[in-house]
């Protein structure tokens, strides 16, 4: 059975060889394969700023600066996992429904080989096909979502498909379980005083972003777990969740979020769960927008925020062998 990691540094300087989500091996052939990292380069549901479609390219470039211990959870990842950058999902530009069909056409079987697909985007509206596709093989899903938008307005320009809609979309196709779902980071102005309501009216839990402040990464994990329960569940990283004075490449910037270390401890002490970790079944990361980005520090975020929610795997992965007694 064939297992799959990065490409040893040492050997080969992290400057060379072809770009791949931490220089890890372009694969499709999924025997052995734990989970694939998997870009989906689509922008046209984007409201304001585009260029998210060149998103997947910059952070797989970004994240050969990833090793493969994880420092802050004291695990070496690839002990655990198998992993390849499978490439890019096709996509149309300016199609968004058409986009949509081919990207779960060929996500789907991906998924049912039980593989977890990590995908990076493109903007957020290409959530809704992520959406589609991992819901067929699991079934309704648990969402927990790190945004400072909740993306369930019904339209725009009366059109019901772009990066602003995908979560009213996935409720009504019923593929979230929105009552064991969590959005967690709105902020910002709204049109009215009840926006926010929207999402909530759909059945999710929001902790906006003026809330968010009051809990402990801790408390935050333990919220979210007693959310979701033992349900599947799909986490969706926007990159404007964090605060643009460290993520300013992405479309709509909302001022007075989280520094890149809070975001990153949220996401960490989702690991260190009591009980053990979320039953995690796919995620993606979106909204990057190479063309803002200075210094690359939003794909930076990006590339590791990806390589934390592949750790939680990792850790989900070293208790199940502990508990069969194989650690």
């Amino acid at each position: 059975m064939p297992h799959y990691e990065p490409a040893d540094s040492f050997e080969t300087p992290r400057f060379t060889g072809i770009r791949t989500f931490m220089r890890l091996p372009y694969v499709t052939d999924l025997e052995g394969v734990d989970f694939a990292v998997i870009g989906t380069p689509f922008d046209t549901g984007a409201s304001y700023r585009v260029g998210a479609r060149f998103g997947p390219a910059a952070i797989r470039n970004a994240s050969a600066l990833q090793r493969p211990f994880n420092a802050a959870q004291k695990i070496r990842v690839y002990d655990h996992l198998s992993g390849v950058d499978y490439g890019d999902l096709p996509t149309v530009p300016g199609q968004i429904e058409e986009s949509y069909r081919r990207i779960v056409a060929a996500l789907t079987p991906i998924v049912l080989a039980g593989v977890t697909p990590v995908l990076l985007g493109g903007d957020h509206s290409v959530t809704l096909a992520h959406l589609r596709a991992v819901s067929k093989v699991h079934g309704p899903l648990a969402l927990v979502h790190f945004d400072s938008h909740s993306d369930t307005w019904d339209s725009y320009f009366d059109f019901k498909y772009n990066h602003g809609t995908p979560f009213k979309r996935a409720t009504e196709e019923g593929l979230l379980d929105p009552h064991h779902s969590i959005q967690i980071g709105m902020r910002g102005p709204l049109y009215d005083p009840e926006d926010l309501d929207v999402a909530r009216n759909l059945g999710f839990e929001v902790i906006d972003g003026y809330e968010l402040p009051q809990y402990s990464p801790e408390q935050l994990a333990r919220k979210i777990r007693e959310r979701v329960g033992d349900r599947p569940v799909f986490i969706t990283f926007d990159v404007d969740f964090v605060d643009p004075a460290f993520a300013p490449g992405t479309g709509t910037s909302e001022i007075g979020g989280p520094s890149s270390r809070q975001a990153l401890d949220y996401l960490r002490a989702l690991g260190q769960l009591p009980g053990g970790p979320l039953k995690f079944v796919g995620c993606d990361v979106v909204e990057v927008l190479p063309a803002y980005d200075h210094a690359e520090v939003t794909a930076l975020l990006a590339a590791t925020v990806a390589f934390e929610l592949i750790t939680l795997l990792a850790l989900a992965k070293a208790q199940a062998k502990q508990q069969a007694g194989q650690l």
